[in-house]
C-alpha cells in the first residue's frame, strides 16, 4: 500500500540487520554462509554473544547468550572478537546514503534511523519506492542489508522495520495499522519494557490494540505521562519529529556499566562496585560540564535477567553523592543476601543541565561547592597520573571486583560513554 498524502507525514525506520556480525562478515568474506556471532572476552566474563548473523540465529542463538551456551545451539559457530572502529565506520556511510534523501536523519543507536521523506517524494517517489532504493543501495555500496518500516509515526515505522527481517521493506499505513499492529503483544511497542508490560498486564492490556482502547484515566493512573504518550501512539497519533542530520544535542545521559568478575551479594561488594562506577560517571560529568537531576540504576543477575530503577535526585556532580543516591535506588529493589546474585551493574545520571545553571540543591546538603571543587582537583590529577593514580577506600576495598573496569591505563577524559 502506498500513500502521499500531503497532510501526513512519510517517515521511515532503517535498521540495519544483525550489524556487528553483518560488518565482520563484510570486512571476512570468508565468514559469508557460516554461522557467525560477534562475542566479549570470556577470560574477563563478557564472554557473552553481541551480535549474530542470520544463520546462527535460525540455530537459536541470541544476544546474551554466553559463548558456551550459544556453541552447544550451534556446534559450528565461529565466534569473532569485536571491532567497534569498524561499526562506527560502516554506521557513518549507512548514515551518508541516508542524508543524500531527506537532511531530517535522526540516529537510534549505531544502527537504526528515522528518516522523515515527507518533503522527498517529489523528487524520489513514495515513501515505499525510496525505502526499497535506499534497501538496494545500502546492500550494493555498503555491504550489509537493512530492513525498513514505512510509516506516518516513528513508532509505527520503528515496528515496521521489525516485523519482517532480514533485507525487507514493511509498510504501516493509516489504513491497515490496526488490522496490522493491533494484535502485537504490548512489549513489541517501543517504550514498553519487561517492567512496564508487567504492570499492562495486571490490569488486562496485553496487545497493543488493547492498550489503544485502554481507558485513558487508568494507563495515566498506572504510568503517569507515559502512559498518556502510550495511550496515543497506539492509536497513531504520535507526534514526535525526527531531528535535522545536523543537530546536535547535548548528552541526555551519562553513565557507565560494568560486567562483574565474579558474582556478588554483599552490601560491602556492591559498594565497592558502585563508588567505582560513579567516580567514573562524575569524571565525565564535569569534563562535559553537567550536573545530572536523576539516577538510574540497573542490575542484571547471574541468570541474566535484569531490572533498573529511576527516580529524581538534587543535582550532583561528585562521586560520593553519586554513588549514595545509587545505593539508595539499588535498596529500593534489591535485598541483599535474599535476591539473586548481581552479574553487572550500572549507574547513570540523567536529566543534566549546565553545571553553572541555577539548579534546586538539598537544603541538608551544605558541601556541594566544596565536593565539586574536590572533584576538579581529582580530575586534575587523574588527567595526569592516570584514573588510577587516586581512588576511594571503599574501592580499594574490593579492588579485584573493579580491575576490570578502571585498568590502569584508563582515561575518562580520552573515551566517553554518554547517551
Amino acid at each position: 500500500m502506498v500513500y502521499n498524502r500531503i497532510d501526513m507525514r512519510t517517515i521511515l525506520h532503517c535498521d540495519a540487520n544483525n550489524f556487528y556480525a553483518s560488518v565482520e562478515c563484510a570486512l571476512n568474506p570468508g565468514l559469508v554462509d557460516k554461522f557467525v556471532a560477534v562475542s566479549g572476552d570470556p577470560e574477563k566474563r563478557h564472554g557473552i554473544i553481541l551480535a549474530k548473523n542470520t544463520a546462527a540465529k535460525a540455530c537459536g542463538v541470541k544476544t546474551g547468550d554466553v559463548i558456551w551456551e550459544a556453541k552447544r545451539k550451534c556446534p559450528q559457530l565461529i565466534c569473532v572478537p569485536p571491532h567497534f572502529d569498524k561499526y562506527v565506520e560502516y554506521s557513518r556511510r549507512i548514515f551518508e546514503v541516508y542524508t543524500q534523501y531527506t537532511d531530517r536523519v535522526e540516529p537510534f543507536g549505531i544502527d537504526e534511523c528515522w528518516l522523515d521523506v515527507t518533503q522527498s517524494y517529489r523528487l524520489y517517489g513514495s515513501g515505499e519506492k525510496i525505502a526499497e532504493e535506499l534497501r538496494e543501495r545500502i546492500k550494493r555500496e555498503v555491504g550489509v542489508t537493512v530492513s525498513i518500516g514505512v510509516s506516518f509515526t516513528k513508532v509505527f515505522a520503528k515496528l515496521g522495520s521489525d516485523m519482517k527481517k532480514p533485507d525487507a521493506v514493511t509498510v504501516i499505513s493509516p489504513e491497515n495499522f490496526r488490522k496490522k499492529i493491533w494484535g502485537l503483544d504490548a512489549s513489541e511497542m517501543l517504550m514498553v519494557g519487561r517492567r512496564t508490560a508487567a504492570k499492562l498486564a495486571k490490569v488486562g492490556i496485553h496487545t497493543i490494540g488493547d492498550l489503544a482502547n485502554a481507558d485513558k484515566r487508568v494507563l495515566h493512573d498506572l504510568l503517569g505521562v507515559n502512559g498518556d504518550k502510550l495511550s496515543a501512539e497506539a492509536r497513531g497519533e504520535g507526534s514526535d519529529d525526527v531531528r535535522l542530520s545536523y543537530e546536535t544535542d547535548d548528552p541526555k545521559s551519562i553513565g557507565h556499566s560494568t560486567t562483574l568478575p565474579r558474582d556478588v551479594s554483599t552490601r560491602e561488594e556492591v559498594e565497592s562496585v558502585v563508588m567505582a562506577l560513579s567516580e567514573m560517571v562524575a569524571a565525565r560529568l564535569r569534563k562535559h560540564g553537567f550536573v545530572g537531576r536523576g539516577i538510574a540504576v540497573g542490575i542484571k543477575y547471574n541468570d541474566l535477567s535484569g531490572e533498573g530503577k529511576q527516580r529524581v535526585i538534587a543535582a550532583v556532580d561528585n562521586a560520593v553523592a553519586i554513588a549514595r543516591e545509587a545505593m539508595i535506588t539499588i535498596e529500593k529493589m534489591y535485598s541483599f543476601g535474599e535476591d539473586a546474585p548481581i552479574r553487572a551493574l550500572s549507574v547513570s545520571l540523567y536529566d543534566l543541565c549546565k553545571d553553572d545553571a541555577a539548579v534546586q540543591t538539598s537544603m541538608f546538603d551544605q558541601n556541594t561547592d566544596k565536593e565539586h571543587r574536590l572533584g576538579k582537583t581529582l580530575d586534575k590529577i587523574r588527567g595526569k597520573y592516570g584514573f588510577c593514580s587516586i581512588r576511594s577506600a571503599s574501592v580499594l576495598a574490593n579492588a579485584p571486583l573493579c580491575e576490570g573496569l578502571v585498568d590502569s591505563d584508563f582515561k575518562p577524559f580520552e573515551r566517553d560513554h554518554t547517551a
